[in-house]
């Protein structure tokens, strides 16, 4: 099977229950992604006051999460898109961490929901190692099976020697 046909084929990872999780690691990266794009100034709200253009790095990292989601979900790009997860998960630690110690989310959230908002914030940044741990299963996963991978047939025929 081609990669082609495996990007197209909805059953080429069903043998693999944490393969076939791809799909849904995208999905989720592409919707936060498409989320920074609908409320952008919530989103900046969290970045440290320190960083430059707040407003300007949540489009990058929205952009970054829609493309690497998209490439997670597919066996092609698979491999470098989780590694791109990492990158960006660890990228933007630093929002999260300002904004479980800040007090954003009291202009974020009604009050009513304040206590579970900071304590979600809270919550969020272990859970961060969760989400870094799932796309390098991918990252490493892949890196294993192509280097397991069997040879192109046609890269494998050499022409016989004409002494």
């Amino acid at each position: 099977m081609t990669d082609d046909e495996t990007d197209s084929d909805p059953e080429a990872d069903s043998d693999d229950p944490d393969r076939s999780l791809a799909p849904l690691m995208g999905a989720t990266y592409v919707a936060a992604g498409i989320a920074h794009f609908l409320a952008p100034k919530r989103f900046a709200a969290a970045i440290p006051p320190s960083f430059p253009r707040p407003v300007g790095l949540v489009y990058l990292s929205g952009i970054a999460e829609v493309v690497l989601g998209a490439g997670v979900a597919l066996r092609r790009t698979r491999r470098p898109s989780a590694w791109g997860i990492v990158a960006l998960l660890v990228a933007v630690f630093p929002a999260n961490v300002h904004l479980a110690r800040s007090d954003v989310l009291n202009d974020l959230v009604p009050e009513r929901f304040a206590d579970i908002a900071r304590l979600a914030a809270w919550v969020r940044l272990p859970f961060q190692a969760v989400l870094i741990g799932w796309a390098l299963r991918y990252a490493r996963s892949e890196e294993t099976s192509m280097s397991e991978a069997e040879p192109d047939p046609s890269m494998s025929e050499a022409e016989p020697d004409r002494a």
